[in-house]
């Protein structure tokens, strides 16, 4: 099993609007960077990954698990870019500030914060289970 972390402007799609989408998910769509689309690409059934409220918030609010495979993402005109589709698992028990994970070094090499531009960042197991612990959250 491999962890991400999906950023979305909760003003377009918000936690709300990922738990209102219950066990259907959401397409992860609108990703127009190669990179955050190649991250995607790598994605299997069963990761799991944080949902990140970008912009204002800027904090880590729930979980996902990824429930379909890279496909076509029908927003692309060009046909170029895809997407995965996500489910939301579980609202974490405290958000986690961008600020809390800056400050904390043994996550210096998280993509959130080396690549902060990126929709779709890697995150390996040793930063997946510390930010759950700043979380005060369990699966």
């Amino acid at each position: 099993m491999a962890y991400w972390l999906f950023k979305s402007e909760p003003n377009t799609w918000s936690w709300q609007n990922q738990l209102d989408k219950g066990d259907a998910g959401e397409g992860w769509d609108g990703v127009r960077n190669y990179q955050a689309s190649n991250n995607m690409k790598a994605m299997e059934i069963g990761d799991l990954g944080f949902f990140y409220h970008s912009v204002n918030e800027k904090q880590i609010v729930g979980i996902v698990d990824v429930i379909e495979r890279y496909h076509p993402d029908p927003t692309d005109a060009s046909g170029r870019f895809g997407m995965v589709t996500v489910r939301a698992v579980k609202t974490v028990t405290r958000p986690v500030t961008l600020a809390e994970m800056k400050a904390e070094p043994a996550l210096e090499d998280f993509a959130l914060i080396r690549q902060s531009r990126l929709s779709v960042v890697p995150v390996n197991e040793a930063q997946w289970q510390l930010i759950m612990q700043m979380a005060e959250t369990a699966l």
